[in-house]
């Protein structure tokens, strides 16, 4: 396998999956912040959207860490992942705080001029997710939990059960993959089952299995857990200035263009119901 080309941002639990699995492999990769087309037509800005080999886009993190050689995992166990996203919903509840954090994501282009463009364009996507978010929860759909703990303790129990390193056994697979991107999105932007991972009671071993897995991707370069779990990291590098400064004028402009941005918002996310 020569190369993987991947579409998405890092702030995503599924891309975050994809790329621990492909620097797991050390399988060469790119990754850029904006769909490719073929996938912008059937599925809009939704992510991540991998090719493997040259073959066709894929948009199911599962089904392309299978297709680059990690293990199936089982409908109960996805369950239990798309489980441990409660929270998600809280990630913009401060725009400032939402808006900066993409702003420092950036974008991977090996080409700074496509950086540039990339950037500007990216605040599109920034705004469709920012728009969702708001969007649900002012429709009263946001159902935290009495404990964000609860979500993570079949994760402790499997931990428990099978008495290894990893949820996987002695090495991590697909369902570590998928987990710790879970928990790489709790940390890009601090919601509140960070709280709940750091210090709740029920919950040593996971905490155990965050820090072998920290210890594994020590060279990662989308860590963001690193800022609140041992053995500490620094966060993902930030975007230069100049990127930052282009992505906030695109947000300028498509803003200023919201009566052409907000109905694409709405149609793209109308068309692609997917989680």
């Amino acid at each position: 396998m020569n190369r993987v080309d991947v579409y998405g941002a890092d702030h995503s639990p599924w891309v975050q999956a994809v790329l621990l699995g492909l620097h797991d492999a050390r399988i060469p990769h790119t990754l850029t912040s904006l769909p490719p087309v073929a996938t912008f037509l059937s599925a809009g800005v939704m992510m991540p959207a991998a090719k493997v080999a040259g073959d066709r886009w894929q948009l199911e993190s599962a089904e392309i860490l299978r297709d680059i050689g990690f293990a199936s995992v089982t409908d109960e166990q996805m369950r239990l992942v798309r489980g441990a996203w409660l929270g998600v919903l809280h990630r913009a509840d401060s725009a400032a705080l939402f808006w900066t954090s993409f702003s420092l994501a950036g974008d991977r282009s090996p080409s700074f001029a496509k950086q540039l463009v990339n950037n500007f364009l990216r605040s599109f996507v920034t705004l469709y997710f920012f728009l969702v978010i708001r969007t649900v929860v002012l429709l009263g759909r946001r159902n935290d939990p009495e404990h964000f703990g609860d979500q993570f303790l079949p994760f402790e129990e499997m931990l428990e059960a099978s008495g290894t390193r990893y949820l996987s056994g002695e090495e991590p697979n697909t369902l570590d993959f998928l987990l710790f991107g879970i928990i790489q999105c709790h940390c890009s932007i601090h919601v509140p089952p960070v709280t709940a991972l750091q210090s709740d009671a029920r919950l040593g071993r996971l905490r155990a299995w965050i820090g072998a897995m920290q210890e594994r991707f020590s060279d990662y370069d989308h860590l963001y857990s690193g800022v609140y779990f041992r053995p500490h990291s620094k966060p993902p590098r930030w975007a230069s200035p100049p990127n930052r400064v282009v992505f906030w004028l695109g947000t300028v402009f498509m803003i200023a263009a919201f009566p052409l941005t907000v109905p694409l918002v709405a149609f793209l996310a109308i068309r692609n119901r997917r989680p």
